[in-house]
């Protein structure tokens, strides 16, 4: 008895073995984890985010316009299913997704188009908390123009000149109290960016915020502000929940020919207790601490997070980090700094009294002054209740456009005779 005891586990032990073994060697099908749609005027993205690497064809097709996407060895499960929920009436590109078993072991999407479109299809490895990702950016055939929509929200001609300072102000009747002087001599641009957006949620506070909505929501505060401002007017470079590459935001800002680059965040740090109010310049000879330094590649990961197509190289990006003339725009830019950081010292603690220097990408315009603000901490839970709070998101955009035109009341803008454009 002993011995059979003894041949039945040796059995047993060897079919757990065996069952083992081929679970190892089974392969099972990719499973779509998430599916995510980003709609913008610039170009609506669809992500699909799934447990392993996928492979995958695309191709075009016309009458009706329509993007075909074949994914090989993928299940098709209830993410999939739950497609043409994702797809909104407001969407600028895409009328309607949806998926379904197109032979076996083959999923295919069908995108329906309202108009042609110039695609990008690819692939992004894991980072942060997402794992792979396969991104499609949906772009119109000829790119939204940020200058043309300014001049036409503006009403103004493309090349017009603008006036000196007084030189249309007509004399005071008697009785009438003089004009009130703009504080600045011609109509200067300011490039507003809010940090992060869309795939890139940015710092997340501990109540639960998201960096990106909290930037959005400031930016917009103080663009109403300059707007409304003599001579001022304002751009965002994004004006909704969408993923704008770091480089691009650059490029929309030298494309509009602004006089100055605003990049909105909101810091985080390991421990809660830090806080207080930053502002950030481009540095030509490394940080000015270690804690700039960690700040910049924090902030310059947001294309790895946000999702970039490194297949398609960008002669204007090498242009401009290639630029080592900086030098009087990063003097420019620490004036400006300056002058913003001592307005919001006045409305929040400052977490340190001077401006810091690092080397921030979306910072490297070589000729428009750029500073990055990081207006508190949204790891510090008092301070991500204050983030999220209406009146001091209008005070702190009330602080910064204080800065701004008291450094134009220094540094009036010199006029400019022509346009500067990156075509």
């Amino acid at each position: 008895m002993p011995r059979r005891r003894e041949v039945l586990k040796f059995a047993a032990a060897s079919l757990t073995l065996l069952v083992s073994r081929v679970g190892a060697g089974a392969t099972a099908g990719v499973s779509i984890l998430a599916v995510r749609v980003w709609p913008a005027r610039d170009y609506t993205r669809v992500t699909l985010e799934h447990n392993q690497a996928i492979r995958f064809s695309h191709m075009l097709v016309k009458d009706p316009e329509r993007l075909v996407l074949d994914l090989e060895g993928v299940e098709f499960n209830s993410v999939l299913q739950m497609l043409p929920s994702k797809i909104i009436d407001a969407d600028p590109y895409i009328k309607l997704i949806r998926a379904g078993r197109n032979k076996p072991g083959v999923v295919r999407l069908v995108i329906e188009l309202k108009g042609e479109v110039k695609p990008q299809v690819f692939s992004l490895q894991p980072v942060g908390e997402y794992g792979h990702r396969l991104v499609l950016d949906l772009y119109p055939l000829e790119p939204v123009d940020p200058l043309m929509a300014l001049l036409e929200k503006s009403g103004e001609p493309p090349l017009k000149s603008e006036p000196k300072l007084g030189s249309q102000e007509k004399p005071a009747e008697p009785g009438e109290k003089p004009a009130t002087r703009p504080e600045v001599a011609r109509m200067v641009t300011i490039v507003l960016d809010p940090g992060h957006g869309g795939e890139d949620p940015g710092a997340i506070g501990r109540g639960g915020s998201y960096e990106k909505h909290v930037t959005l929501s400031v930016a917009r505060r103080l663009k109403e502000k300059i707007d409304a401002t003599p001579n001022m007017r304002s751009v965002l470079t994004r004006d909704g929940d969408y993923f704008i590459p770091l480089n691009q935001r650059v490029q929309k800002a030298r494309r509009v020919q602004a006089d100055l680059f605003v990049s909105v965040h909101a810091d985080a740090f390991i421990k809660s207790t830090a806080r207080g109010s930053s502002v950030f310049v481009l540095s030509e000879n490394g940080a000015s601490s270690s804690a700039a330094r960690w700040l910049a590649n924090k902030e310059n990961s947001a294309d790895l997070v946000g999702g970039v197509n490194l297949g398609v190289k960008d002669p204007y990006l090498a242009r401009t980090l290639l630029d080592l003339s900086q030098t009087a725009t990063i003097n420019d830019s620490l004036k400006l700094g300056k002058d913003v950081l001592g307005e919001l010292g006045r409305i929040n603690t400052l977490h340190k009294a001077h401006v810091e220097q690092a080397g921030f990408a979306v910072l490297k315009a070589p000729d428009i002054p750029s500073i990055l603000i990081e207006t508190a901490f949204i790891s510090n839970p008092e301070e991500e209740a204050r983030l999220n709070d209406e009146a001091y998101q209008d005070r702190m955009a009330e602080a910064i456009l204080r800065g701004i035109r008291r450094y134009f009341a220094k540094n009036p803008p010199l006029a400019k005779s022509k346009l500067a454009r990156l075509d």
